[in-house]
């Protein structure tokens, strides 16, 4: 049975793996997953983990409870990458699951069903403005400068209570925060996303708002010692950065999908009856990130396709891979907006099941109901080819996305 330890003496595939295309996942992904869906490999930093591209192995290791974000010793745990956020440990190994448990519950109102339902109406109407300036924009036009991007800033805004006026200063830190190569960038700014936060929690605790970090400030005392205003700071940071970052890009590299497959934009805009399925496709296709995989560190031994995980090792899930597998997904690289049964891992699975995926979904849902039907014509006003998406970030991303009509 293959272990870690012993592997890593050897030379392993190291992450990122080359693309062909933006819409393509790495082709080396697609080769281990037929021979090793969990296989060993060198993470962006240098160090060895487990990188799974099955989807079988996937979900089953997403719902896990021996796989945590922390590491049982920190200080032996593997780098991911230079990264903050995604980058290595996180939290206490011993409570990280109470910890977790308890951070759900806070959230769960915040992205409730009904609180999704009231949402709607006002992402929609964003999306009428934004596609009202766009018009009067005039063709050609950057849909990443005009929509991708303002739209979920404005939500997470919105939702958080954060200050759409304050947009460049905390864009720059969280895109700093997601930054892959340089460790200590990355932790100065997501410090500065916190303080950021910081600031705001001082206000609602005065003025509160109908808004989560309200919502938050108001569920957890400040403390005497201002831990409180300091957790919800960070978890506010955490939503801040999660909340809009992935979404830029879903729109930015749904859009190229969609108007790269012959038909696809013309039938969604001739039928916005298809756009669920659509979203679902994106969703699934779409594999932005640079970063590899999603962390995790095995908190007790696991043995699973034949191989041993021994308790401290790093654990790579590739949701992109996972969801081009063929064992799951007939024509798996082919987009079907009738696909039945898209049981993707976008948003992962389990009890980590990603608590923003219904405000993405209400996102994605929007731009592309409206982006078709008012635009038919929209084209990519370069090549494909040209389309290149950014390595040093754990998001990915495009810096810009030229469009004509």
């Amino acid at each position: 049975m293959t272990d870690l330890a012993t592997a890593a003496t050897t030379e392993l595939p190291r992450l990122p793996f080359a693309r062909e295309s933006v819409l393509d996942v790495a082709p080396l992904y697609a080769q281990l997953r037929a021979t090793a869906p969990i296989t060993p490999v060198r993470t962006t930093a240098g160090d060895p983990a487990w990188l799974v591209t099955g989807y079988a192995e996937a979900r089953a290791l997403f719902a896990d409870p021996r796989l945590g974000r922390a590491h049982p010793d920190p200080e032996r745990a593997a780098r991911i990458s230079g990264s903050a956020v995604l980058g290595g440990s996180i939290g206490d190994a011993a409570d990280e699951h109470e910890q977790h448990a308890r951070m759900r519950a806070l959230l769960a109102p915040a992205f409730s069903a009904r609180r999704m339902q009231a949402l709607t109406a006002g992402v929609e109407q964003l999306v009428t403005t934004l596609l009202d300036d766009l018009a009067a924009h005039g063709s050609p036009a950057d849909l990443h400068a005009l929509l991708s991007l303002p739209l979920p800033v404005l939500v997470i805004c919105e939702l958080l209570g954060v200050p759409y006026a304050d947009r460049d200063r905390f864009r720059a830190a969280s895109e700093g925060a997601g930054g892959l190569t340089d460790r200590e960038a990355s932790a100065r700014a997501m410090g500065e996303l916190v303080a950021y936060i910081h600031e705001i929690v001082d206000r609602k605790r005065h003025e509160p708002g109908e808004d989560v970090l309200s919502d938050l400030a108001a569920r957890i005392p400040r403390g005497d010692d201002g831990s409180g205003d300091a957790a919800v700071a960070q978890l506010g940071a955490g939503l801040l950065f999660a909340g809009h970052e992935t979404t830029v890009t879903r729109i930015d590299v749904g859009t190229v999908l969609l108007l790269t497959d012959h038909g696809q934009w013309s039938a969604l805009a001739a039928d916005p009856g298809r756009v669920r399925g659509a979203v679902e496709e994106i969703l699934r296709l779409a594999a932005p990130s640079a970063g590899g995989g999603l962390p995790r560190y095995a908190q007790a031994d696991i043995e699973i396709g034949g191989v041993r995980i021994a308790t401290g090792d790093a654990v790579l899930l590739s949701p992109g891979a996972a969801n081009r597998d063929p064992a799951r997904f007939d024509e798996p690289d082919r987009f079907d907006a009738a696909r039945p049964s898209n049981l993707h891992l976008a948003f992962g699975h389990g009890p980590r099941y990603c608590v923003g995926a219904a405000l993405a979904r209400v996102e994605l849902a929007a731009v592309f109901t409206e982006l078709p039907r008012r635009f038919p014509g929209l084209a990519l006003a370069v090549d494909p080819a040209d389309l290149a998406l950014r390595t040093d970030l754990l998001t990915g991303g495009f810096d810009a996305l030229p469009v004509r009509w």
